[in-house]
C-alpha cells in the first residue's frame, strides 16, 4: 500500500502533518491516545444508547402484554380516573354545579374538588361516563350533601339547558362497552386532558 503524498489535517489538534502510514489520521502519539479515548467514549455512548432503545422496546412489549391481560373492572377503573381528571380540568375556575363555590386547585391531599354525577353511578351506571351527567362539584356538596341534587338540577339546566337535562333524566339506554371500547375511551380523555392543559 503506497503512502499518501499529501499532508493531512490531524483529527485531534487540527495541525497539518505528513502521514507515515496509509491510514494515519493523527500527527503524534499524544493525539493518537486522545483519539483512542474519544473513539472508546463514542463506542460506549453508542452501546448505552442501543441498550436504552432495547430497554424501551422491551418495556413497550411488557406494557402491551399487561394491558392485554387487564380485566374489565381494571379497564373501567382506569377509564374512570382519566374521565374524572378531564372533568375536573374542564370545570376548573367554574362554579360548583350545586352551590356556586368557585372550583380552584389548592394543592390539598385527596384533590380539591370532585367530578360529581347528577344521576349517581349507583342508580344509573350506564351514565357514569356521560359528559352531560358529570360536572365539577365541591367536596362538601358531593360528600356531606350526597351530591346536593336540589342545588345540582337548577344549575345543570343553566349549564346544558332544560331539554338536555330532561333527556338525561329519561335516558335508560344501557351501554355495552368492549375492552377495546374502554381502552379507546380512556385514550380519548387522556388526549382531551392534554389539549386542555396545553390551552392553559
Amino acid at each position: 500500500m503506497s503512502l499518501p503524498k499529501k499532508p493531512r489535517c490531524c483529527r485531534i489538534c487540527k495541525e497539518m502533518f505528513q502521514p507515515r502510514k496509509a491510514l494515519q489520521n493523527v500527527c503524534s502519539f499524544d493525539c493518537e491516545v486522545k483519539l483512542g479515548i474519544i473513539m472508546a467514549e463514542r463506542s460506549k455512548n453508542r452501546r448505552e444508547k442501543a441498550e436504552r432503545v432495547a430497554e424501551v422496546a422491551s418495556r413497550k412489549i411488557i406494557n402491551a402484554k399487561l394491558e392485554a391481560m387487564k380485566t374489565r373492572p381494571k379497564l373501567i377503573k382506569a377509564l374512570g380516573i382519566a374521565f374524572r381528571a378531564w372533568v375536573r380540568a374542564r370545570d376548573e375556575g367554574k362554579p360548583c354545579i350545586s352551590c356556586d363555590k368557585i372550583l380552584m386547585k389548592t394543592g390539598k391531599i385527596g384533590g380539591d374538588y370532585d367530578a360529581g354525577h347528577y344521576r349517581s353511578v349507583g342508580s344509573a351506571k350506564h351514565l357514569e361516563f356521560d359528559e352531560r351527567n358529570v360536572h365539577g362539584q365541591c367536596k362538601y356538596c358531593n360528600d356531606a350533601l350526597k351530591s346536593n341534587p336540589q342545588g345540582y338540577r337548577p344549575r345543570l339546566i343553566q349549564r346544558i339547558g332544560m331539554e338536555a337535562v330532561e333527556a338525561l333524566e329519561a335516558d335508560q339506554e344501557d351501554r355495552k362497552y368492549s375492552k377495546d371500547d374502554l381502552r379507546n375511551m380512556k385514550a380519548h380523555y387522556v388526549q382531551k386532558l392534554k389539549e386542555l392543559q396545553r390551552g392553559n
